[in-house]
């Protein structure tokens, strides 16, 4: 699943200047319908994967897409095994 989702972050990079450029024609209201609608099936043709809608965050370690913390890029879970290891600095595991 990690290498799927690497797979569509380079299909969303580049296919970003299209997707942008077609989308730009589509929402002109001055352009006329037939352009409009030219460049909307252009857009359809496109790979389902290249639209950034479809990137999902994942933990880089386990590949768990829930419970994922934005700033360290890994799971909940990896989290704690990571620092009760001790190998996240200043992170020690609560105990009582």
């Amino acid at each position: 699943m990690i290498e799927r989702e690497k797979k569509r972050e380079k299909l969303v990079a580049q296919y970003a200047v299209k997707r942008a450029a077609l989308k730009a024609i589509i929402n002109d209201q001055s352009k006329p319908v037939e352009e409009r609608f030219k460049a909307t099936m252009q857009l359809a043709k496109l790979p389902r994967n290249s639209s950034a809608v479809r990137l999902h965050n994942r933990c880089q370690l386990t590949g768990r897409p829930h419970a994922y913390y934005r700033k360290l890029k890994i799971s909940r879970i990896a989290l704690r095994n990571l620092g009760s290891n001790g190998e996240i600095p200043g992170m020690v595991k609560s105990s009582w």
